[in-house]
């Protein structure tokens, strides 16, 4: 088995997988992009195909006015043998939801059952299923004051509590204790929790007990893994893992890292991302990940030994959209989008930036280097409205290319928004109705360009990439490559233009 991380590219963070039925699947958060919460399937840990959605209703998730980073939290995935059915547990942190689930019998149905509420707090949930018992797991304060995760039996049916919530745990002594995930491995119960925040001190500890109620000590050799100390290294906040098996019996974690834009850069701009170590167990019990407890671009797993890899490198990505795995800013309104083949219209709606409903759909970046290129007609825009392309990370911090009309004149122009600091690049007027723009990236910047009337592109504005990244911007999103139509003005949806996009 070789592995080349991360196994799912882009803004893919917060990883839980399950084996059921002969396949793994393995689900990442969302926060304010819908669909919520993407199904991936994979045979064998390294090739995954997303084939759905958990959220993709209304009445599951309603993110209207969220800001970026605000909504669903931290999912996991778990099956019930007994009820051959799959179980996904979040946290939506936007409006007081709190914790809840989401259930299927048919996990290729795209068609999950409606939140079943639980009444407890904190964030990072998980469940475990164990001698016909059912328990929940998050972080945060016990039902007696108490801070750390914290543990309750409820009824699976309803949701409701059927213990007091007790905390089990406050962790190995890092700072923001999260993600922890129970265990029933052997005669032991295995607690695994994300300390040090996700970023780069972060790191993944594990602790035991006889009892599901604890006490829990603490493992000899913690953190069990960790990129904190590799200075010089791409990949860095390997953390928030979770345990899965295969059916030969070996051991395998999943977890989040990102990549910086350059090895000497701290700055990440493509998202937390999906990576995969094998894990081991020691004579005494416990587990050990990959070749040293870090996080490698490259390795093999053979004959039970885990060995590193020349460090390799990433091809350059084309955008295109694809239908099945897109995703759309907060609550859209599909009828403002009209799919024709490889041709996408949009009709206008509320200006780029907002928090309401804007006609958006995008792809998630997943590699630095690389290009996003469409051909727009502009033709029935109206006045006062816009079309482009972006790399969108939030409401305050994107670049954009488009064509506006004002004026009954058709514009190309561009601009760049860094913590809501509007920067205008250069721009010309459009003779004919269409226009055909790109996006060029790589590892340090983004170029917004767009052809003359002579058929040659030309560079309307430039920006460093690290103003799309966590460290400028903050939150815990990553760049999304998308279209875009939007309108300044209050018109009723039947007085709006539409833009297409080829």
């Amino acid at each position: 088995m070789e592995c080349i991380n991360p196994i799912i590219r882009g803004f893919y963070p917060d990883p839980s997988a399950c084996f059921a039925e002969g396949k793994f699947y393995l689900v990442c958060s969302t926060f304010e992009y819908f669909p919520g919460i993407p199904v991936f399937e994979s045979e064998d840990l390294l090739h995954w195909k997303q084939i759905g959605h958990c959220l993709t209703r209304q009445s599951q998730l309603d993110v209207r006015g969220v800001e970026a980073s605000g909504g669903i939290f931290a999912p996991t995935i778990r099956y019930d043998e007994s009820q051959k059915r799959f179980y996904v547990v979040v946290t939506n942190v936007s409006g007081g939801f709190g914790n809840f689930y989401v259930y299927t019998d048919d996990i290729y149905s795209n068609s999950w059952s409606e939140p079943v509420k639980v009444e407890r707090g904190g964030i990072d949930p998980s469940l475990l299923f164990d001698s016909g018992k059912t328990y929940f797991i998050s972080n945060g304060t016990d039902d007696f004051g108490e801070e750390g995760v914290s543990l309750c039996e409820i009824d699976i049916a309803t949701g409701k509590a059927l213990t007091k919530a007790k905390s089990i745990s406050k962790g190995c002594g890092g700072r923001y204790l999260e993600a922890p995930h129970l265990y029933h491995i052997g005669s032991w119960y295995y607690l695994m929790v994300a300390e040090g925040g996700t970023e780069y001190g972060h790191m993944e500890c594990i602790l035991r007990s006889k009892n599901i109620w604890g006490p829990y000590e603490q493992c000899p050799h913690n953190p069990i893994l960790t990129n904190r100390n590799l200075g010089g290294y791409i990949h860095q906040a390997a953390g928030h893992a979770d345990l899965v098996q295969d059916s030969s019996g070996q051991w395998f974690m999943v977890h989040l890292g990102f990549r910086q834009i350059d090895r000497w850069l701290p700055f990440h701009n493509l998202g937390r991302e999906t990576y995969l170590e094998p894990v081991f167990w020691t004579n005494d019990g416990w587990p050990t990940v990959g070749s040293d407890g870090t996080s490698r671009t490259h390795w093999k797993l053979e004959n039970g030994r885990c060995t590193v890899l020349p460090e390799c490198t990433y091809p350059e990505y084309t955008w295109k959209l694809e239908k099945e795995s897109a995703c759309y800013l907060r609550l859209p309104d599909f009828s403002a989008y009209k799919y024709d083949g490889s041709t996408v219209s949009l009709r206008a709606d509320e200006r780029l930036g907002s928090l309401q409903t804007v006609s958006f759909v995008g792809m998630r970046q997943t590699e630095h280097a690389g290009s996003m290129t469409v051909t727009l007609d502009a033709s029935e825009l109206k006045e006062n409205e816009e079309a482009g392309i972006t790399a969108y990370l939030t409401e305050r911090d994107y670049y954009a290319i488009s064509v506006s009309r004002k004026d009954n004149m058709l514009t190309v122009g561009s601009r760049i928004l860094i913590d809501g600091m509007e920067l205008k690049g250069s721009s010309f007027a459009l003779d004919k109705k269409t226009a055909t723009l790109r996006i060029e990236s790589d590892p340090l910047e983004y170029r917004l360009l767009a052809k003359d009337d002579g058929g040659k592109f030309v560079c309307l504005q430039k920006a460093h990439s690290k103003f799309l990244s966590s460290e400028v911007a903050c939150g815990f999103t990553g760049t999304i490559l998308a279209l875009f139509c939007g309108s300044t003005k209050e018109n009723p949806k039947e007085e709006r233009g539409w833009a297409s996009f080829s």
